[in-house]
């Protein structure tokens, strides 16, 4: 297996930093505290989102005070790829039951909204009495799922460009990135 570490490390350093570590932080307290003051006594179901959700669902629980159950699942459109297809890959479904539960979906990205929108569907079928999303990103563009399609909860807007760090990442790395970056030329 060859190892990629400095191409990586280079892709990194020519990155445009779009969000410091800081106002990563920033965005997280602020979305613990509106999540805080709707759900504090809803007994919540909270979902990750995999692979993407991983890091902002890990950084925002912490925030959180308040009892909560906490599952995950596994839906995507990209795998490897850096645009997205047609379809839902569902790899790993929703592992708590949301029957008669108010539930939360954390993401790291709200690009164009299928694949959110595919979950949150999937949950309310399931019997989810309320389906609520979170996301550290939403990106800017009017490309999205539906016209005007926002999450519930959304840490920080960010230009229509190839983003990495904080969750999300590029050709696999770089989800450990402390803030939000965009890839050089793209």
């Amino acid at each position: 297996m060859p190892d990629d570490s400095a191409e990586m490390r280079r892709v990194l350093a020519e990155a445009d930093c779009l969000a410091t570590a800081a106002e990563v932080d920033a965005a997280l307290d602020r979305m613990a505290a509106a999540i805080s003051a709707d759900l504090a006594d809803a007994d919540p179901t909270v979902y990750c989102v995999m692979n993407g959700g991983l890091v902002v669902a890990g950084r925002l629980l912490a925030r959180l005070d308040f009892p909560l159950r906490v599952g995950y699942l596994h839906a995507t459109r990209y795998g490897h790829a850096l645009q997205g297809e047609n379809r839902i890959d569902w790899r790993v479904a929703p592992t708590e039951d949301p029957l008669g539960r108010t539930v939360l979906v954390i993401d790291d990205i709200l690009d164009e909204g299928y694949t959110l929108e595919a979950i949150c569907a999937r949950l309310a079928a399931a019997g989810a009495t309320r389906v609520l999303s979170a996301v550290l990103v939403h990106k800017d563009h009017p490309r999205k799922a539906r016209p005007g399609m926002r999450a519930d909860y959304t840490g920080l807007v960010i230009a229509d460009r190839f983003l990495f760090g904080s969750g999300m990442d590029y050709r696999s790395y770089w989800r450990n990135a402390p803030g939000i970056f965009a890839l050089k030329g793209h």
